[in-house]
């Protein structure tokens, strides 16, 4: 029964369509519940460090349920993506029209962005594609060739844009982050295209299918649904990949491997990403707060992923950190003293 707790993932979509039919504040239900109600929930509920028994494990990798579920929420985020589309237009006041908007953002993070990073973690094909639709939704398909072959990669290290160095604002991070992945995206298929004896503007590079697609989709929405539209496209897009930064300023903040005299750095270890066990920023994100295992095991799916303690804590989940960062003072005074004891 442990299991069902992942089916949380659908107080998102609950939350959103109230959002889409309902009036005045009641428009803002998702950032209530996710940004408010769940961080002052995680403050006072106890974080939950046990991982699964070796005959726990044993079920869970092989039990389909996961998997389905996953794949379950990329009719939903379609669906409601091209309701929002069709519908924005029809809020009645400014306000109703500022929580509808913000309301899709935060699906196209939580489920566009992070659903499909779980998905693009995985060997199968198949499941690589689901997680570029899902990146589609936010324009941010880039993510996938960085993210696997990149980041993994550098990650604590000053050559990862999305590490954050202490001390560095969240504001300042977007930019670098995000522009610093998509150029290191282009980077790491073209050194690919050179591997494999291929042009570096051949539809083998990732790159140049992802930018075309993307340029269609965008396309579609002008002609088909209209220019304002495909403003509010890129809107709620944006408002995906503040989410994604936000999560990569918090997962690695301050965190770096030692470099050795050879100017490699040590390998990556579970020291090297903040980690949360307040339960339900771990079920709403698929364990993505459990980064330590993460990036140990980056092959290691969702329901498996487990806590040790060697991992660096930190003071709440995931949710209350993302609101935390926006506040940049604040978030150093609580932070570097929790760097300074890892």
């Amino acid at each position: 029964m442990r299991k069902l707790k992942y089916l949380t993932i659908y107080l998102l979509p609950l939350t959103v369509q109230i959002s889409f039919t309902g009036e005045g504040l009641l428009t803002f239900l998702p950032l209530v519940v996710f940004f408010l109600l769940i961080p002052f929930a995680e403050l006072l509920l106890k974080p939950d460090a046990r991982n699964l028994d070796e005959n726990e494990r044993a079920l869970a990798a092989n039990d389909p349920f996961y998997d389905w579920l996953l794949y379950s929420m990329i009719p939903v985020q379609i669906g409601f993506l091209v309701w929002f589309l069709l519908s924005f237009q029809h809020a009645e006041t400014t306000i109703e029209l500022v929580g509808r908007t913000i309301s899709m953002g935060i699906m196209c993070g939580v489920i566009g962005i992070n659903i499909g990073h779980e998905l693009g973690h995985r060997t199968n094909r198949f499941e690589q594609f689901l997680g570029e639709i899902l990146l589609l939704t936010s324009l941010e398909n880039h993510f996938l060739p960085y993210h696997n072959r990149g980041h993994h990669n550098n990650v604590a290290t000053p050559r990862d844009p999305a590490t954050a160095r202490k001390n560095e604002w969240l504001y300042s991070f977007w930019v670098r982050s995000h522009f610093g992945s998509y150029v290191q995206a282009w980077q790491i298929e073209f050194e690919r295209m050179h591997i494999i004896g291929k042009s570096r503007f051949s539809f083998h590079n990732k790159m140049i299918v992802y930018t075309l697609t993307q340029f269609l989709i965008c396309t579609f929405i002008l002609v088909v649904i209209g220019k304002t539209a495909l403003v509010f496209f890129l809107i709620v897009a944006l408002g995906g990949i503040l989410l994604l930064e936000t999560v990569n300023y918090i997962e690695h903040y301050g965190l770096l491997r030692e470099k050795r005299e050879n100017g490699t750095y040590d390998r990556v270890r579970r020291i090297h990403s903040w980690n949360s066990n307040h339960v339900f920023g771990r079920v709403v994100l698929f364990e993505l707060s459990r980064h330590s295992d993460h990036h140990y095991k980056p092959d290691r799916p969702y329901q498996l992923l487990e806590t040790h303690d060697e991992s660096p804590i930190m003071p709440t989940g995931y949710p209350g950190m993302m609101l935390l960062a926006l506040i940049p003072p604040l978030f150093f005074s609580v932070m570097n003293k929790k760097l300074q004891k890892n």
